[in-house]
């Protein structure tokens, strides 16, 4: 009967039977960080070592003889550092847990007698030997970069742990050394080398022991990361772009989006039948698929439940960023992932377009302006132009790109002038110019992609910030009125986000929750254009067609929205370029199994 509440002995043998083994890596990962953290303080703090609660830090290898509070210091960092990678089911995490755990075991015994600490220790043990099978995540990809990352973060954290340990005994300590003395100290500890405090007793020994633990630790885990083979990320292979291709000479026409599938930056999963895909990229642990599966729609389910059989063997997080209304539809029957409406993207159809009427007197006052001025436009496929003009558009593009990073992932194919890619268009603005600049006549370029056979969607915008305000729409009016000829009908502009939210915002008769969103978006258009894009591209009167994110979970949103942002390039986490490594970005990468490829050809 629905209802009845469990009586006590069968809650005492739910209790009995553990967590869901679903719920485990999350139970194993919160044990470890509130394990670790107590296993930082006793070792920080000599009271709390020899308190009760120190029962609970005894989980993993805590203290032998004089080296007790470094030992413990560096279980609690390990503790720690092991944690994110248990929750995520990493089999590496797994395999470091069951090695420290036994020891952990054998040095409360030995040392302390604790049978409490011993009892918590195979407790754990037994929960991740039972449950094995769920820790069975792959790796993810990895390069040199993390080697420094972890070297500056440890040190970090080692230089204020090692502030904490230095100052957890004031009443030991000689004299009142300065906070210069105090962090001198803790760099020489580091080191292994005496500083400049001294202690009474054998306090100078455990702070020593414990500054030294620290600076190992740092060092070993930076060596570790530096030294293992790297192994990057999935990128395109010749042949999976070809498939792509043709994918796209068939269905290309469903999804403004579909081209962008081509940045060789992506990774790809095809469906059994190779009739359908997926690209995506792996950023921060979430997998970020972009727009519509590519091929035939009876298709896309075996894309997509390859796509979500390669998030769970690595234990990713999978999105989708900007799928339309149809493909929203798929992946959330398919997966049973939820859909959120992210924005609108702006489309026009060439045959409704013109700069008559009332509605269209700024932009087309602004384009007779600047044709006044001297400026002249030209709209061609890219296997039109010579290699000379190809190349002074690629690095005057390059030039104006106003940001150290490319920008874009789901709208940005991220190369212009490919000899792969000469059906896509170039439109180019020019201005006679009596002493002509290292681009010549050159002031302003806009590049589309294909969308099927009769489509066009904005991939770049750039121009010459000497240039006179308003190349952007000259060029995008140049392209529209250019496109009959060249067998357009329908042209993709830029992604408006939360456009709908602008839009009735402003509206009379918006509520006060309505108003206060539109208020927060304009504020934080300052930094991530969203009002002005809206803005721009509602010039042209365009239709607007929903854009959708996908995703697993509603806490999944700030991660993936952290992760969408290192794609689209408005956080920048990689090494100085002076330490990248330079690689073949064509070649097949062993991040993705074999047995994997050949199931998709």
């Amino acid at each position: 009967m629905s209802g009845v509440v469990p009586t006590r002995p069968t809650r005492v043998r739910r209790a009995l039977r553990g967590p869901r083994p679903e719920s485990v890596p999350l139970v194993v990962g919160r044990a470890c960080v509130l394990v670790g953290l107590l296993d930082i303080a006793a070792g920080s703090f000599p009271r709390f070592r020899h308190s009760r609660m120190h029962a609970l830090t005894e989980v993993l290898p805590g203290s032998f003889g004089p080296f007790a509070a470094a030992l413990s210091l560096s279980a609690g960092v390990l503790l720690l550092l092991l944690a994110h990678g248990l929750k995520r089911r990493k089999r590496r995490a797994w395999r470091a847990a069951v090695a420290l755990l036994p020891l952990g075991a054998v040095a409360q015994f030995t040392y302390r007698h604790s049978l409490l600490g011993v009892l918590i220790s195979l407790a754990l043990l037994t929960l991740l030997l039972r449950h094995r099978d769920e820790f069975a995540a792959l790796p993810d990809p990895r390069s040199r970069w993390r080697a420094l990352a972890n070297f500056v973060l440890m040190s970090a954290g080692s230089v204020l742990l090692g502030l904490l340990v230095v100052n957890a005994h004031p009443h030991r300590m000689l004299g009142d050394p300065s906070l210069a003395d105090r962090l001198t100290h803790v760099l020489y500890g580091l080191f292994g080398v005496e500083g400049p405090i001294d202690y009474r007793g054998n306090t100078s020994w455990t702070v020593a022991f414990s500054l030294g633990a620290l600076g190992l630790l740092t060092a070993i885990t930076t060596i570790y990361l530096a030294l293992r083979p790297e192994h990057p990320a999935a990128r395109l292979t010749e042949d999976d772009e070809t498939r792509l291709r043709a994918l796209l000479a068939r269905h290309g026409g469903r999804d403004s989006l579909g081209h962008f599938a081509l940045r060789r930056d992506k990774a790809v999963v095809f469906s059994p039948s190779g009739k359908a895909a997926v690209t995506y990229r792996v950023v921060s642990g979430v997998m970020l698929a972009s727009g519509d599966p590519i091929g035939d729609v009876e298709a896309w389910p075996g894309a997509i439940e390859r796509f979500m059989d390669e998030a769970r063997a690595h234990s990713w997080t999978p999105a989708v960023m900007g799928c339309s209304e149809t493909g929203g539809e798929v992946w959330t029957r398919e997966t049973g992932l939820d859909a959120l409406e992210l924005g609108d993207e702006a489309v026009v159809d060439v045959a409704d377009f013109s700069l008559a009427g009332r509605a269209m007197r700024n932009v087309r006052q602004m384009v007779k302006r600047i044709e006044r001025a001297g400026y002249e436009t030209r709209v061609r496929r890219v296997a039109d132009l010579s290699d000379a003009e190809l190349d002074r558009v690629r690095r005057a593009a390059d030039a104006w790109r106003g940001t150290d990073t490319e920008r874009g992932f789901s709208m940005a194919l991220g190369r212009v002038g490919d000899p792969s890619d000469g059906d896509c268009l170039i439109a180019t603005a020019h201005k006679q110019d009596p002493e002509p600049g290292e681009y010549g006549d050159l002031k302003a370029v806009l590049h589309f992609v294909p969308w099927g056979t009769d489509g066009a969607s904005l991939d770049l915008m750039r121009r010459d910030r000497a240039a006179d305000p308003g190349m952007n729409e000259l060029l995008i009016v140049a392209a529209l009125q250019a496109a009959p000829k060249l067998g357009i009908a329908r042209v993709s502009l830029n992604f408006a986000m939360f456009r709908a939210a602008l839009a009735r915002g402003e509206k009379i008769g918006a509520g006060p929750v309505l108003r206060a969103w539109r208020g927060l978006l304009v504020f934080l258009s300052r930094w991530f254009q969203i009002e002005s894009l809206y803005k721009f591209n509602a010039k042209f009167r365009p239709r607007w067609e929903p854009r959708f994110v996908v995703y697993r979970r509603s806490a999944d949103l700030p991660r993936i929205g952290f992760a969408a942002m290192q794609a689209e390039g408005f956080v920048t986490l990689s090494l100085p370029r002076f330490l990248q490594r330079r690689t073949p970005s064509r070649r097949p990468c062993p991040h993705r199994p074999p047995e994997r490829e050949t199931q998709t050809a």
